[in-house]
C-alpha cells in the first residue's frame, strides 16, 4: 500500500538510504534553499532538516529530486495508474488483454474520497508566524510555501467532486500583508482555481480556500497534474497513493485533508488585491510584485509529528524537473486521445517549460502530393495552443511524423536538426500577436501579454546544416564573436539593447542574401555568445526566455505578403536582455560560503555537494 502520510515516506526513504538527516541548525531564510539546489544538482538524496532556526518544525526537501526516487515513492501504484491511462486512450484494450488490467478495478476503489469527522491534521493550532519561514532567493518579497496544495470548491455546485487541488504559490508574510491575518495567493492564468474565483465574484461572495502542506506524496503530485477540468485531483491522488483520500467534514468551511501535516483555512475577498512577490521563479528570473488575491486566514492547524516539505525553483533544471518527467511518463500516452493527430508534445524544461514546446503531428491531408508541406500539422498546432496550460506556449515547433517515424521530441538536438533541415521561412512561420503568455514570462509587452509563433516543418530535407563557421565572416559594426550553438544555429554577440531595437533591424538590413550567414537557417543575437553556445541548455534558456516573437523575430530579406510575414534568408531572433525583463536569480555569496562548509570534510554534506 502507498504511504498514508509524509512521515511514513520520510522514514522509508531514510531506511533505504535515499534520505540524509542534517542535525546541524539550518536557517530557512536562504540557507535551506541553497542546500536544496546544491544537493539536487549533485543528484543527491532527499534532505531532512531536523533543526530549523527559530522554528519547532523539521523540514524536508528533494523528495522528488530524481525520477528514480519519484518512481520508488509511487512504486505500488504507477503500473495501475499507467494502465488507467492506457484504457483512457483505448478502452478496447481491456477486453484484448484482461490479465494486464486486473489492477484497474482496485485502483478505481481507491479513487472515491472518504468523509471523516476527525483527523490528525487538526490536533494542534498555531499562527502563520510559527510556520517555517522559507525564503529561497535574496530578493524574494518574503517567505513562501513552495509545495502547497490549494483546495477550493465550485461556489455554484460545491462538493468534493467539484473541487480543485492546485499548486499555487503562497506568500506568508511581507509586503502589505497583515501578519498572521493575510497571506498572498498567486495563481497564473488558465488555472482551474480561476474558474472558482470567477464564480465567487459572480455570486458576490468570498471564495473559501484551504491550503494543505504535506500528507501523502500522492496529494503533492496530484496538485500539479494537468487533469481535465471537472476531474477531481482527489480521485487521482487516491489511485496514485493506493489509498482513498480522507477528508474531514467541516460545517463552517471546506473539508480538510485529514492526513495533511498542516492546513491553513480562510477565504478570498472577491474585491481585494495586494502586491505579491517578488519571487525567484522557474524561468530563472524573479517574477516581480503585482496585485494578486489575498487570503484572509481563519485557522492554522498541524498534526503532532508534522514535517514541512518544500522545494526550490529557479533556472532549470531544478526539482520540479522531476515533477515534469513523472507527469509526462504518466500522461504522455494520453496525448493522442486528447488532441487527435498529435503524437507527442514535449515542454522543454531547460527553456522554462512554457516558452518552448516541441511537437510531432500527422501530415495526411494530401497523401498523393509528392512534396509534403505543413497542412494538417498546422491544425495540430492550433489544437495544441487551445489546450489548457499548453496554450501558454510562446514558441511551438511542430514536425510531421511521416517524415521521420522514429523521431522523439525529447531528443531536442535531433528535433532541431530535423526541423531546420526542412523549414521554409518564407512559408512556415505563423504568428499570434497581442495574446496571452505565461504570467511568469517578462519577455512580452506586460504581465500575461505577449505573442506566439508556430514553426511548422514537413517534407524532405531542403538543406544540409553547416557545422562550422566560414573563415571569412564579416558582420555589421558592433556585432562580433559568432559561435556555433548547434548545426545550423549561430549565436552572435550584439550591442547592448536600445529601446528602439534599431540594432536588430540594422543587422538584418545590412546582410545580403549572398552572405554566408544565410547558410545558417537560424541566427540568434545575444549579450554573450560564448555563454549561449557553451551548452544546449544555455542556448535554450537564453533564446526562449529572453525573446517575444512578435517583437524579437526578424530575418534577412524579410517580406510581408497578404499579412503573412516571412524571410528569404536566415531567421534572426533577438535574445538580448531588455530593460523590461525581470532580473536573473543570483545567490547570496555569504550563504554560499556557509553551505560550502557543510560540504567540507566532516560536514553533513561531505561527499554529496
Amino acid at each position: 500500500m502507498g504511504y498514508r502520510g509524509l512521515r511514513e515516506c520520510v522514514n522509508d526513504l531514510e531506511r533505504t538510504g535515499q534520505l540524509i538527516r542534517i542535525d546541524q541548525e539550518i536557517d530557512a531564510r536562504l540557507e535551506a534553499a541553497e542546500i536544496q539546489r546544491r544537493v539536487y544538482q549533485a543528484g543527491g538524496p532527499a534532505i531532512y532538516f531536523a533543526n530549523v532556526r527559530d522554528c519547532k518544525f523539521p523540514m524536508v526537501s528533494n523528495l522528488f529530486g530524481t525520477l528514480e526516487r519519484t518512481r520508488y515513492i509511487f512504486r505500488d501504484a504507477l503500473a495501475a495508474v499507467n494502465h488507467l491511462v492506457e484504457l483512457k486512450v483505448d478502452p478496447s484494450q481491456f477486453w484484448k488483454h484482461p490479465l494486464r488490467y486486473l489492477d484497474v478495478p482496485f485502483s478505481l476503489l481507491h479513487m472515491l474520497p472518504r468523509s471523516r469527522s476527525r483527523g490528525a491534521v487538526i490536533e494542534n493550532q498555531i499562527q502563520i508566524e510559527d510556520l517555517p519561514q522559507l525564503k529561497s532567493w535574496p530578493d524574494d518579497g518574503g517567505p513562501f510555501i513552495t509545495l502547497p496544495q490549494v483546495y477550493t470548491e465550485s461556489p455554484q455546485r460545491g462538493g468534493l467532486m467539484n473541487s480543485n487541488l492546485g499548486m499555487y504559490r503562497i506568500q506568508l508574510a511581507g509586503n502589505e500583508y497583515q501578519l498572521n491575518k493575510q497571506i498572498g495567493l498567486h495563481y497564473q492564468i488558465h488555472r482551474s482555481i480561476g474558474v472558482h474565483h470567477a464564480e465567487a465574484i459572480e455570486k458576490g461572495e468570498p471564495l473559501k480556500v484551504n491550503i494543505f502542506v504535506g500528507g501523502a506524496p500522492a496529494m503533492t503530485l496530484s496538485a500539479v497534474m494537468p487533469l481535465p477540468e471537472g476531474l477531481s485531483e482527489l480521485t487521482f491522488a487516491g489511485a496514485l497513493g493506493k489509498r482513498a483520500i480522507r477528508m474531514i467534514r467541516n460545517k463552517q468551511g471546506l473539508p480538510m485533508y485529514a492526513d495533511a501535516d498542516f492546513c491553513i483555512t480562510g477565504w478570498i475577498d472577491p474585491e481585494q488585491l495586494l502586491p505579491e512577490g517578488p519571487f525567484g521563479d522557474h524561468l530563472g528570473y524573479y517574477s516581480l510584485a503585482h496585485p494578486f488575491p489575498v487570503m484572509n486566514v481563519e485557522s492554522v492547524y498541524h498534526r503532532n509529528d508534522a514535517i514541512w516539505p518544500f522545494t526550490v525553483v529557479g533556472r532549470p533544471p531544478q526539482e520540479d524537473t522531476a515533477f515534469g518527467d513523472i507527469i509526462h511518463e504518466i500522461t504522455g500516452p494520453a496525448i493522442p486521445s486528447v488532441i487527435p493527430g498529435v503524437h507527442q508534445v514535449h515542454a522543454v524544461d531547460a527553456a522554462g517549460v512554457h516558452p518552448l514546446l516541441l511537437a510531432i503531428g500527422s501530415e495526411r491531408y494530401t497523401p498523393y502530393d509528392k512534396e509534403r508541406k505543413p497542412q494538417e500539422i498546422l491544425t495540430n498546432a492550433n489544437a495544441i495552443l487551445g489546450q489548457g496550460q499548453l496554450s501558454l506556449a510562446k514558441y511551438l515547433m511542430i514536425v510531421a511524423r511521416e517524415d521521420h517515424p522514429e523521431l522523439n521530441a525529447e531528443n531536442i538536438e535531433a528535433f532541431l536538426t530535423h526541423l531546420l533541415e526542412r523549414v521554409d521561412w518564407k512559408r512556415d512561420l505563423h504568428f499570434q500577436t497581442c495574446t496571452t503568455m505565461d504570467t511568469l514570462d517578462y519577455s512580452g509587452s506586460g504581465i500575461n501579454s505577449g505573442s506566439k509563433v508556430v514553426m511548422a516543418a514537413a517534407g524532405s530535407a531542403k538543406r544540409k546544416l553547416p557545422t562550422s563557421i566560414p573563415d571569412s565572416f564579416s558582420l555589421p559594426s558592433g556585432f562580433s564573436d559568432p559561435k556555433l550553438c548547434h548545426p545550423g544555429i549561430l549565436a552572435i554577440q550584439a550591442p547592448a539593447f536600445q529601446e528602439n531595437n534599431e540594432d536588430l533591424k540594422r543587422f538584418c538590413s545590412e546582410l545580403p542574401l549572398a552572405h554566408p550567414i544565410n547558410q545558417f537557417p537560424l541566427t540568434v543575437l545575444v549579450d554573450d555568445s560564448s555563454f549561449t553556445a557553451a551548452s544546449l541548455n544555455n542556448f535554450l534558456w537564453t533564446v526562449f526566455t529572453r525573446s517575444n516573437p512578435a517583437c524579437d523575430v526578424n530575418g534577412i530579406e524579410s517580406f510581408t505578403e497578404n499579412k503573412h510575414w516571412g524571410c528569404h534568408g536566415s531567421l534572426v531572433i533577438d535574445a538580448r536582455i531588455k530593460p523590461h525583463h525581470a532580473p536573473p536569480l543570483i545567490e547570496d555569496p555569504e550563504i554560499t560560503k556557509r553551505v560550502d562548509q557543510l560540504g567540507a570534510p566532516g560536514g553533513p554534506l561531505h561527499g554529496i555537494i
